[in-house]
């Protein structure tokens, strides 16, 4: 059986993944996933009881009850630089025997349901809204570093963006991933499915210029034409198509849910959004424990 080597699977001196500080008996079947390392206390606060805590960098985790099931908080940063550390050592923990450095024969099948913050791409996308990604489209690239399984539906829905945006060479080959259909619909009422595109960065990556002018100023307004089952492109951020693509190959179920802050037509932006925050929180977690 392969042994994993210690460049490869790094730990702490603890014997624990070296940037999360977790092993598989910390962390629950069902994690919520988070930027703010701030957040994973406050959701903490609706738990009944807490048994694990780490913090490292800017991975906190925390594992608890609410009403009555086990469940793990952890934040993951910004970007999907941080989402591939998070998804392979999160895998890791439960999946490989990190004394021997070995596979598990048997694996644990994790739902990971991120809970962010996002900018909406149609003026009827008010901020305070809540889209739930039935798709990621990936601009960061980081699915293209791995074997990657895509399912018929998700190689026409990419073939379908090409067409609609005539996409730019100048810019990073995109993908697309579908959310698990099964924590979508347990998720889903009063939100909007919509398509989510992954920026790899806040500013240019998302059509926005400052001090300097954007190589194609159409961007946004490309994104927004696109289509497909149903859904149409709704949000910009920055992590869902990496925890799609991640999960997926690693057997994992994965889906994010958005507040949005901001409208990039309206040009309207929520900056005083911690109460609705609150509020999209305690909706999760009651359905994830009904």
């Amino acid at each position: 059986m392969k042994k994993f080597e210690p460049s490869e699977l790094t730990l702490d001196k603890a014997g624990k993944l070296y940037h999360l500080g977790i092993s598989g008996e910390d962390i629950a079947d069902t994690v919520i996933l988070v930027g703010d390392p701030d957040r994973v206390a406050f959701v903490g606060t609706f738990f009944e009881s807490i048994r694990f805590e780490n913090q490292n960098r800017e991975f906190c985790t925390l594992t608890g009850i609410y009403k009555g099931k086990e469940l793990t908080v952890m934040s993951t940063g910004i970007g999907t630089d941080n989402i591939d550390i998070v998804l392979n050592e999160l895998d890791a923990a439960v999946n490989i025997d990190l004394e021997k450095r070995e596979e598990k024969a048997n694996k644990r099948i994790l739902d990971l349901v991120r809970i962010g913050t996002c900018g909406a791409l149609h003026s009827d996308i008010k901020p305070g809204s809540h889209i739930i990604s039935k798709y990621a489209i990936g601009l960061d690239g980081v699915a293209h570093f791995y074997v990657m399984p895509y399912t018929q539906d998700e190689k026409d829905a990419l073939k379908a963006f090409h067409a609609t945006t005539a996409w730019s060479n100048q810019l990073n080959p995109p993908y697309i991933k579908r959310s698990s259909d099964r924590l979508r619909e347990l998720l889903k009422e009063g939100m909007e499915e919509g398509i989510t595109t992954t920026a790899n960065g806040f500013y240019g990556p998302q059509g926005r210029a400052i001090r300097i002018p954007l190589s194609l100023p159409d961007f946004k307004e490309n994104l927004r034409q696109f289509e497909w089952d149903g859904a149409r492109a709704t949000n910009l951020e920055m992590e869902t198509s990496g925890l799609y693509a991640l999960s997926s190959a690693l057997g994992h179920e994965a889906v994010t849910v958005c507040l949005v802050l901001a409208n990039r037509y309206s040009n309207e932006f929520e900056p005083n959004y911690k109460p609705k925050m609150a509020a999209l929180i305690q909706t999760v977690l009651d359905r994830l424990t009904k």
